[in-house]
């Protein structure tokens, strides 16, 4: 399935998705959070820290500072690899999955309302 839209109609989705989020008065998450979040619960995982770094192109301190915030948030969790004691294994949450599935009802909502 493939969506066409003008350049315009995308920054139009992309403004209401984002005002719709802040007028929700809930915490929001960063640009950088949202990439990683979204990486964590669309691409296979396992999903590590070091992996994240290199897959987002930034450091992994950058990575776990993102994590810190989402594991308070409880959007994801955090656990040592058995295997290997070196990686942190970044584990999906329910809570995490409700919130994503809430966002992609709002831009498809957001979506069918662009003129």
């Amino acid at each position: 399935m493939s969506v066409h839209l003008r350049p315009a109609q995308s920054l139009e989705l992309w403004h209401d998705v984002s005002l719709a989020l802040v007028q929700a008065g809930e915490d929001d998450l960063s640009s950088r959070q949202m990439a990683i979040l979204l990486t964590i619960y669309l691409e296979t995982p396992p999903h590590t820290v070091r992996g994240l770094a290199a897959r987002l192109g930034v450091t992994k301190p950058v990575i776990t500072r993102a994590l810190d915030t989402m594991g308070a948030k409880g959007l994801v969790n955090r656990r040592r690899d058995e295997t290997d004691r070196r990686n942190v294994i970044i584990q999906r949450t329910v809570k995490g999955a409700l919130y994503l599935e809430t966002l992609g009802d709002l831009i498809t909502s957001k979506a069918a309302d662009l003129r």
